[in-house]
């Protein structure tokens, strides 16, 4: 009854339920894994300091020059029905082997620097991963009426691994929170091995139907460095290049305030973890409620346009706003605007426009431009903002500064939405699924 009741309201096709269903579920188990950790990451930047962190932003961006051309070798030499299980196994081993680093390390400075910038990373490339399969399976139509509804599964993760971390932390500890972690994304292989049969199936089906040749799960193939040259070819990769980077500065700006006035309201650092754990769940219930009854029907009617430029506009009022009060709790609100509105909107707009590209572009470029470019987006505004602080300025000055760049990032959205309108989607026979 209730996934009827849902299957009618996103208006899932017949054929398309499987899919979209089982999609949901990864996605679920995908980021309740992360967000069970987002908060501790958080507590660690508190203790570390601005001045750390924003330099602990540059390693992360070096970390993730390194992470990516590895993905793509491996996208070259492995069939996806491989390379896909694979990575989560290797996230959840990985998690594993960070709860040992800082259980031997207890309080060590240095264990906490590699925590956040190994996490920093995987954030982004997880995510990465998951959205890159999706827009290999589903079209530019199938996107707009099925994508808010699939983004939804990763929120309810993003809702429950908070909920999570504040009940938890204080009865297992911080570090156990990992163990937790791992069993989340040794979960997610399993369905990932599910959505990658229907895929297979679909495949299999279209080129029977079409008579073309026997649909096979080959590896890519091509240069693991392929996306580079990808993105330095076409104005439209360098366009969402440029969306990400404006995306990774106002986020970096309202970052760095959270990490000085969550410190002056909240000493106590456990404390400290359990309002970053309450601001996600309330983000997660907001894009929640976004996605299962907005966002489809934004996209499908008021076009990708909306998506990618109704979370920059708010962000200019959200920094005017802070340039006049500058509070926590002013603060508090904008972040949970930002937050909210880019899962809820801009993640699903941003795949959107990787609808329309062809298939090694979707699993080089995109991840490329998602974890390499944002994280240079990131280290180059940590550094910029932290220039604008040593040289004296205002803290509302730099907020205004902040306005400026979210108004250059509307005009950025923009002009994608319209481009990706304009260009026909590639001919990638399989590459869409139902079942």
């Amino acid at each position: 009854m209730f996934a009827g009741t849902l299957q009618r309201l996103v208006r899932i096709e017949p054929g398309e339920t499987r899919a979209v269903f089982t999609a949901l579920v990864l996605f679920f188990c995908v980021l309740c894994g992360y967000f069970m950790l987002r908060p501790v990451r958080e507590t660690m930047g508190t203790v570390l300091g601005e001045e750390e962190v924003s330099d602990l932003f540059v390693v992360t961006w070096g970390a993730s020059i390194l992470v990516i051309p590895l993905y793509g070798w491996l996208c070259s030499v492995l069939p996806r029905s491989v390379l896909l299980p694979l990575i989560y196994g290797i996230v959840s081993a990985s998690l594993l082997g960070v709860w040992a680093l800082l259980e031997a390390n207890p309080g060590s400075h240095a264990a906490a620097r590699f925590f956040y910038v190994w996490i920093s990373v995987l954030n982004l490339f997880i995510v990465s991963v998951f959205w890159t399969f999706m827009v290999d399976m589903f079209s530019s139509t199938q996107a707009k009426r099925l994508f808010g509804f699939i983004a939804a599964g990763g929120t309810l993760g993003g809702l429950i691994g908070p909920i999570l971390t504040d009940v938890l932390v204080e009865p297992l500890g911080r570090n156990n929170l990992l163990l937790i972690s791992a069993a989340l994304f040794a979960v997610a292989i399993v369905f990932q091995l599910s959505l990658l049969r229907i895929w297979s199936v679909r495949r299999e089906q279209l080129a029977t139907d079409t008579g073309g040749a026997r649909a096979h799960d080959r590896p890519i193939g091509g240069n693991p460095f392929a996306g580079i040259s990808l993105v330095l070819r076409s104005p439209y990769l360098l366009g969402f290049s440029l969306f990400v980077i404006l995306l990774a500065s106002a986020t970096t700006f309202l970052y760095f305030d959270q990490l000085r006035l969550m410190k002056e309201a909240f000493p106590d650092e456990n404390e400290r973890t359990s309002m970053f754990a309450r601001i996600d769940y309330i983000v997660q219930a907001l894009a929640l409620v976004t996605q299962l009854f907005f966002t489809s029907r934004i996209a499908s009617r008021l076009g990708v346009v909306v998506l990618l430029t109704s979370v920059p506009v708010a962000m200019i009022g959200g920094f005017v706003a802070l340039a006049a009060l500058g509070s926590f709790w002013v603060l508090a609100v904008v972040m949970v605007i930002r937050r909210a509105g880019e899962y809820a909107l801009t993640r699903p707009g941003r795949e959107i426009l990787f609808t329309s590209v062809d298939t090694e572009t979707k699993y080089k470029a995109k991840n490329l431009i998602d974890v390499v470019v944002y994280r240079g987006g990131d280290a180059l505004s940590a550094q910029v903002r932290a220039g604008l602080a040593a040289s004296g300025m205002a803290f509302s000055m730099i907020a205004l500064y902040g306005a400026g760049v979210a108004l250059v990032w509307t005009v950025v959205g923009f002009w994608l939405a319209k481009r990706h309108e304009s260009q026909p989607a590639p001919q990638a026979p399989g590459a869409r699924a139902t079942a």
